[in-house]
């Protein structure tokens, strides 16, 4: 693993400077940094199936590391500037990689709210959600999916099948553009995680969840919108 100029940046992979490699902009969820044990897992397996990962912390999380006061995210607009910041100089250190944006619960949100923009200008090939948060945890009416409707960027959505935040039974009957495609992850919560009487274990969801990520990294194509 190496260091970007930027210290809150953490890059892994041995394929990040070729051409055409597939690399993913792995940003964390609301509550955890970008070295919790979900991102160092999954970042793990995804480098082991050749995809590079560039893991980032928004600058709330990163304050935290120099404080004990917990205070929570910023409003989205704030977060959104983030990520668009950091997609410029992943672009400008990697121009010939495949760029591919996204992140875990909150932080795949906050991609996929910027992702046509940025699909548009011909900086990235996709996103990637794992476990979004289609709604707040208890708060099933209050939907974050309205941009998810008309979304043209090809999208990729991890998701535990009984995931608080948005299971298989409330997400089938959302309305999601076509260029979403959702991988469901066998008895899994927000993390992916089974229950032990489903029979599946926590190592086979993420393996799962990782080739379904890889796959896709693999496939898309980079488009212009016209």
């Amino acid at each position: 693993m190496s260091e970007a100029a930027d210290d809150r940046w953490k890059i892994d992979g041995d394929k990040v400077d070729r051409s055409g490699a597939p690399l993913f902009i792995f940003a964390h969820g609301a509550g955890a940094p970008m070295d919790s044990d979900f991102m160092h897992a999954m970042t793990a397996l995804l480098v082991a199936r050749g995809v590079g990962v560039v893991r980032f912390e928004f600058g709330y999380m990163a304050a935290r590391r120099l404080s004990e006061k917990r205070q929570p995210p910023p409003k989205m607009p704030v977060l959104e500037a983030e990520y668009r910041s950091v997609i410029a100089g992943v672009v400008q250190r990697y121009p010939q990689a495949k760029l591919l944006i996204g992140g875990k619960s909150m932080g795949g949100r906050v991609a996929s709210l910027v992702a046509d923009a940025e699909w548009a200008a011909g900086r990235i090939a996709g996103c990637i959600c794992v476990g979004y948060p289609f709604h707040p945890a208890k708060q099933s009416d209050k939907l974050r999916t309205a941009h998810l409707a008309d979304m043209r960027c090809p999208t990729l959505i991890v998701q535990g099948e009984r995931d608080s935040l948005g299971d298989r039974n409330d997400v089938d009957g959302y309305r999601l553009s076509q260029a979403i495609e959702i991988g469901w992850i066998g008895d899994g919560d927000h993390d992916l995680r089974p229950r032990k009487s489903s029979g599946l274990t926590p190592d086979g969801n993420l393996s799962q969840a990782a080739d379904a990520i890889a796959a896709f990294a693999g496939g898309t194509i980079l488009n212009v919108m016209t």
